[in-house]
């Protein structure tokens, strides 16, 4: 591994046995990647935080979120969101974002840490959904030396690695119930113990959590812990999906595609005005992340020019008006469907929201799925 400072620091992995982490993203190997402050850096058994020259773990200044840092346009939904997380940034009350797949709860997450005093602390992140539940516990507690087979090193964990800073826990309601309780008792105490260990050792984290997921229900499936719940949602803060946000459609897109512009050192191409229709009519069931992957393609196809339609390959989404329909029963059928896709999508897959936002039972809800050939949640995740 080396590091290069410059202008910006950069990480650089030059083919480390063990692989270089940053997060729990892995990086590849001849990689160079920018890196930010609090990120936090795994190599081998060997953890460490980037931290801001002459910073000091809990400093008084701090980024707001609705300053020239402000990850989104100003001047549309998510100003209100900014000046929100302004206030709450001053606190350590615990934030939960919700909403769909893809709206940004992750930038919400870093733009609330650097608005707060633990701003040059770590901003450590991990996602629920993508460890099963032993190696997430590892992960977010460390583990002793001889803890299980093949633990022949001690690791440190996530949380508390990311003392004096904050833990994102992305994906939150994923988390299996044993993992749950474990992080409950982190909450309510503010100690960790490693697996195999027998020492307690206190951590300073402000908790952030995301999910798309409907966690009240998932309380009344008894999928996730009531206590927790209440712990995490200090704060909820909803953030809207972008075809709510369309008057920020144009400018995110200008201000994407002039960061990605920025990392490969040319200049932003323009927004044709067929490219800049598209984008407004375009639904964005991806949200943000659809949009950044668009602008990303856009400025690699257009070769330095102006962005037409086609660098974007946005996938044009079948809606029930567009379907030819032979006769009423046909365009009836095409519009059920197409509001229980729609469902679905807003509960983030849970079928009892779903259900409720249709203003039917979930017995019948499971049957029109059936009877549409619509496969249930996990089928899809499948």
């Amino acid at each position: 591994m080396r590091i290069v400072v410059g202008e910006s620091v950069e990480l650089e992995d030059l083919g480390s046995a063990n692989g270089t982490h940053i997060g729990t993203q892995a990086l590849p190997k001849g990689a160079r990647v920018p890196l930010e402050p609090g990120a936090l850096v795994s190599v081998g058994v060997a953890t460490l935080v980037i931290r801001a020259a002459g910073a000091s773990a809990r400093p008084t200044g701090a980024t707001s979120p609705g300053s020239e840092r402000s990850p989104w346009p100003r001047g549309g939904v998510m100003d209100r969101v900014a000046e929100l997380l302004t206030l709450v940034a001053q606190s350590d009350i615990s934030v939960l974002f919700l909403g769909e797949t893809g709206v940004g709860k992750q930038i919400a997450a870093q733009a609330l840490h650097r608005a707060s005093p633990r701003a040059t602390g770590p901003f450590v992140s991990v996602n629920c959904a993508a460890l099963p539940e032993a190696l997430l516990e590892s992960e977010l507690f460390g583990h002793e030396r001889g803890a299980f087979t093949g633990a022949v090193e001690t690791k440190v964990g996530l949380a508390e690695s990311a003392s004096g800073g904050t833990l994102f826990l992305d994906e939150v309601g994923e988390m299996p119930l044993g993992t749950q309780a474990k992080l409950l008792h982190l909450l309510e105490s503010g100690q960790l113990r490693r697996l195999g260990g027998v020492r307690a050792k206190q951590v300073d984290v402000r908790f952030v959590s995301a999910t798309n997921r409907a966690l009240p229900a998932r309380v009344e499936e008894g999928e996730f812990r009531r206590d927790l719940f209440y712990r995490l949602a200090g704060m909820p803060i909803e953030l809207p999906p972008l075809r709510e946000r369309r008057s920020e459609v144009l400018p995110l897109a200008r201000q994407l595609l002039a960061e990605a512009a920025a990392r490969t050192a040319r200049p932003a191409p323009e927004l044709s005005d067929a490219a800049c229709a598209l984008l407004m009519r375009h639904p964005f069931p991806g949200n943000v992340r659809e949009l950044r992957n668009a602008v990303e393609r856009a400025l690699v196809l257009s070769r330095g020019g102006a962005v037409e339609p086609e660098h974007l390959m946005l996938e044009q989404v079948p809606s029930a008006a567009a379907e030819p329909a032979t006769d009423l029963r046909s365009a009836m059928r095409a519009l059920e469907k197409q509001q229980i896709l729609d469902a679905l999508e807003r509960a983030g897959g849970n079928q009892t929201r779903a259900a409720a936002l249709l203003g039917i039972g979930r017995r019948t809800l499971i049957d029109k799925l059936e009877a549409h050939g619509i496969a249930g949640p996990r089928a899809r995740r499948s």
